[in-house]
This record gives C-alpha cells, sequence and structure tokens, in this order.
C-alpha cells in the first residue's frame, strides 16, 4: 500500500508544482502588463479585495478540507459534508463585505461593484468544493490541474483584458479589473470541475449533489447526510484554523491596519515576489504530503499501548513499515528545504532588490519594496519548514494534541503582536518589520512542531533525527562564505557601464559557483532522493 500511496502523491506533487508554475508564471507575465497600468495605491486595493476572498474561503473550508483528508470515509459521505463550506460561506460573505463598507469605503472608483463581484466569485468558488474533495479523495491531481490552469488562465485574460481596454478607452474603471479576473476564475473552475468529474461520478457510482448515506454503529449519520465523527473532527480544527489564520495572514492585518495605501501597495509587491518559491514549490509538496503522511500514519498506535508482544507484531508489522517510510520521507523533505534555505539567504538579499528593479521599473525600486523582498528572503526557510512540519501534524495528531496546540498558538498569537509592535511601532522598519514579526511567528511553530514530530516517532519507537536533515557541512561552510564573494562582486568594475544587468551578470556567476558548488558535495543524498522515488514510480 505505501508504495502505491508514494507513488500517488509524488505524481501529484509533480502536477501541483507544474500547475504552480504555470499559474505563477503567467500572472507574473499579467502583473508587469499591470504595473504600466496601476498606481501603488490600486495594488493596495486589489490586496485588500484578496485578503477578503482568503479570509471568507479559509473560514468557510479550511477545517473541512483538513478533516476529509484526515479520515477515510465513503467518496459520498466526503462530498455532502464539504457542502458545509458553502452554507457556512453565505453568512461570512455578506458579514465581512458589510464590515469593509463600515468601516469606510476608500476613494478608489467602483471600489463598492468590485467588492460584490468578489462577493460572486467567492460564492461560485465555494460551489466548488464537492468536485474538489471528491478529486483529493481519489487522488485525481490532473482533473484539479486541468480546472485551476484554465481558472488561472481566464483570471488573466479577464483582469489584463480590462484593465487595458480602459485605458485605450480613457475609461478610469479603478478595481473592477481584478474583480472581473476573479469572476472568470470561478466560473471557469466550476465549469472544468464539473465537466471533468461527471464521467468520474456515474463510473464511480457518487454524486456531486448531497445524497443520503448509511448510518452505521462505528460511523453514525447526522441526519442521514454527514458523518458524526469527521463533524467532529471538523469542529476540533475550527478553533486551531481560526488561530492559524490569524497567525498566517497576521501581516495582512498588520499592513493594512498600520500602514498607507502607497506602502499597502508596495509591500503587496514584494510579498508577491518573495513569496513566489514558497507558492509554486512548497505549497504543493505541503498539500501532496499531508495527504501521504494521514494515509501512512493512518491507525498508527504509540508501542505502549499495546497488551502483548504477540499482539504488536502481528497488528504493527504492516504499520511499522508505513511509519518508517513517513519519517524518511520527511527527513528527506526536510534536508532538501535545508539545501534550499541556504541558497534563499545567502544569495537572495542581494539579486532580488536587482531582479526587483528590472522587473517591475525604477518607480516600484525606489519603495520600501525593495528593502522589505530583500528581508523576505530570509524569511522563505521559515516558511519551508513550518509548512511540511504543520502538513505532518495537521495529519496525524489526535482531538487532544491539536486541542493543545491551539492553546501554544495562541501564546504565539500574542508574542507575534509583541514582535510586530516592537519591529514596526518602535523600530519602525514598516514592511520588512511585518517579515520579522512573522519571522518570529513561524520560528515558535516550527519548534512546536518539531517537538510533537520527535514525540510522535519516539513513542512508536521510530528512529527521527533533526541531524540527518541538515546539509553537508561542506555545503553550509560555502554558504558562510557566499555574502563576502557577493559583496566582492567579480567583475564588477568591468560591468559597471551596463548598469543593473551589469551587476546581476556578477553576482550570477557567482550564484552559478555556489549553486555548482553545492550540488556537487550534495550529490550522494540527491541520488538517494532519486532512489527513493523510482521505485514509487514503478509501482
Amino acid at each position: 500500500m505505501s508504495n502505491s500511496v508514494v507513488s500517488a502523491s509524488a505524481k501529484g506533487a509533480t502536477f501541483l508544482i507544474l500547475l504552480q508554475v504555470g499559474s505563477r508564471a503567467l500572472t507574473f507575465a499579467v502583473n508587469q502588463v499591470l504595473l504600466r497600468f496601476l498606481s501603488p495605491e490600486l495594488l493596495g486595493i486589489s490586496a485588500q479585495l484578496e485578503l477578503f476572498s482568503i479570509s471568507v474561503l479559509y473560514f468557510a473550508r479550511e477545517s473541512l478540507r483538513v478533516a476529509l483528508q484526515r479520515q477515510a470515509h465513503s467518496i459520498q459521505a466526503v462530498v455532502n459534508l464539504s457542502y458545509l463550506g458553502v452554507f457556512f460561506g453565505i453568512p461570512l460573505t455578506y458579514g465581512l463585505a458589510f464590515l469593509i463598507l463600515r468601516s469606510g469605503v476608500p476613494d478608489v472608483p467602483y471600489f463598492v461593484d468590485a467588492l460584490n463581484l468578489y462577493c460572486l466569485a467567492t460564492f461560485i468558488e465555494l460551489l466548488t468544493e464537492p468536485a474538489f474533495s471528491a478529486v483529493q479523495q481519489k487522488l485525481l491531481y490532473k482533473i484539479r490541474a486541468s480546472a485551476e490552469s484554465t481558472a488561472t488562465l481566464f483570471r488573466c485574460l479577464g483582469t489584463c483584458g480590462s484593465a487595458i481596454w480602459a485605458s485605450r478607452t480613457g475609461i478610469d474603471i479603478g478595481a473592477l479589473p481584478f474583480a472581473f479576473g476573479q469572476l472568470a476564475y470561478a466560473l471557469a473552475l466550476l465549469a472544468v470541475y464539473t465537466y471533468k468529474l461527471w464521467p468520474v461520478t456515474r463510473s464511480g457510482q457518487f454524486s456531486l449533489l448531497p445524497k443520503q448515506i448509511p448510518s452505521k454503529k462505528d460511523v453514525p449519520a447526522v441526519l442521514n447526510y454527514f458523518s458524526a465523527p469527521l463533524l467532529r473532527l471538523t469542529g476540533s480544527l475550527t478553533l486551531q484554523s481560526t488561530l492559524k489564520y490569524v497567525l498566517t495572514q497576521g501581516d495582512s492585518l498588520l499592513i493594512t491596519t498600520l500602514a498607507s495605501l502607497s506602502d499597502q501597495g508596495a509591500y503587496a509587491l514584494a510579498s508577491n515576489y518573495g513569496g513566489l518559491v514558497a507558492r509554486m514549490l512548497f505549497q504543493p509538496i505541503e498539500e501532496s504530503s499531508r495527504n501521504l503522511f494521514a494515509k501512512l500514519c493512518a491507525d498508527s498506535t504509540p508501542v505502549s499501548e499495546f497488551k502483548t508482544s504477540q499482539k504488536r507484531s502481528e497488528e504493527t508489522s504492516e504499520q511499522e513499515k508505513n511509519v518508517t517510510q513517513a519519517s524518511k520521507i520527511l527527513t528527506t523533505i526536510l534536508r532538501l528545504y535545508s539545501i534550499l534555505s541556504l541558497f534563499a539567504a545567502c544569495l537572495g538579499p542581494t539579486i532580488a532588490p536587482m531582479l526587483l528593479s528590472i522587473v517591475a521599473g525604477k518607480k516600484w525600486s525606489e519603495t520600501s519594496a525593495s528593502e522589505t523582498l530583500a528581508m523576505y528572503c530570509y524569511y522563505i526557510p521559515f516558511l519551508a519548514f513550518n509548512g511540511v512540519t504543520e502538513a505532518f501534524v495537521a495529519a496525524v495528531a489526535t482531538n487532544k494534541e491539536l486541542y493543545i496546540q491551539s492553546i501554544f498558538m495562541g501564546i504565539f498569537f500574542a508574542l507575534f503582536a509583541g514582535s510586530a509592535w516592537f519591529f514596526i511601532g518602535q523600530l519602525g522598519w514598516g514592511g520588512s518589520g511585518v517579515v520579522a514579526a512573522n519571522s518570529v511567528n513561524m520560528a515558535l511553530r516550527i519548534v512546536w512542531n518539531l517537538w510533537f514530530i520527535r514525540g510522535f516517532f519516539s513513542d512508536r519507537q521510530i528512529g527521527f533525527s533533526l541531524s540527518d536533515a541538515a546539509p553537508s557541512p561542506y555545503s553550509i561552510a560555502g554558504a558562510v562564505v557566499v555574502p563576502s564573494l557577493v559583496a566582492m562582486r567579480p567583475g564588477a568594475r568591468y560591468l559597471a557601464r551596463y548598469g543593473v544587468l551589469g551587476d546581476l551578470v556578477s553576482v550570477g556567476a557567482v550564484t552559478g559557483v555556489t549553486v555548482a558548488y553545492v550540488l556537487l558535495f550534495e550529490r550522494h543524498f540527491l541520488m538517494e532522493c532519486y532512489r527513493l522515488l523510482r521505485p514509487s514510480r514503478r509501482a
């Protein structure tokens, strides 16, 4: 079983990574066009509208998604429960929109119309949740990739097309281009999911509409539609999801509260560019690994709970094998992230501002976005490690353990708020202060996650060591030397006449040598990664 699950998860992660790379590349190209037509104020408004949509979707469906991945039930039970996201999304959409309008309408043309279109788009996107849940349950990643890539294309066409049309006709449509794009995204997502899953529902004998399910003694059904165990797990995850949202979206909440629209636009640009790696690579791996860990570690039992050694030998041989594989895969991912973190922390702060001046222009490079983007490079490793470790916790933790995690998240929020007050209010770091506060938050969460993970494997007498996740000492030594090499800028004197492009060539030479050096000393580990996945692909 484990080999087939790993194979499906690896293929799923590949599809999702390719999807993210393609969609982000397309979005990146469209953003370059939009930056020629938009002011920092309008980009700040778009960030607020996106935060509205993300907030509604998160509170309506996040705890449901995690619960449906945690426990294996019939496909119809999963589809039925996903409709709760649609049910809860309606009052959430209305309530958040009311609060936004109550707090004051920004002096931007058609803001209220744009907000109304975002409300409609958010509701339509929630209607795709039953199809998404079915796709995840059946590991149909090709369908998900097809739906999301098509929807992303339509969003780009809607946003970019309306902005260019308005510019050419001389009409100021304010924030409407973003609303048109979001509505096109939601409609395309719903259309593709419905079309692609129609034959799957017939062959799998389930429906994308709510349908009664049999109530069993061990798995009772509430109202003959909703699985009682899934409902209880969803309730346990709701509080945790709320705290996680505040901690995850804390940067957006802080920057919206404390900064001007111009500063919000600069931070939005820096966080969008800085988070490209996280969204393209880390997020797909996090989603796939959460599914993988949930299946590998399902029903695993601590050694202390077995009454006799005979019973343990009969019941845990397969479980031990699966949990051992989960430990190996988690360690491998953490080491890969460690290697990528070396590049991000050592090369990113110098290269990122140069790239920003090229892709966004002088108008943006002279804002605080340049400093924030450089700071964001140090934040990327925290995003990576927290994502995969939190995915493991979400996949295997019991209700009691999730409750304990929620208590600690509350403590972390207080420390996050205090660090934000210090970095922004006292030191005046602005957008960089938000990044620094988020780094404190992520570091605390990573420490708790690793403490939980070590305890989980220790209870099952499975080896797990953080030292195995560390890069080669030679790689670390090379990374320590890199900043001084970048500062020296070999050949910079001869390339100075070419301006920023000359600086990029100079730094690029150091980057190439550094990457080759690290890969040389990590070649044995990379070959192990290849051998780990190769049998799974054959399976």
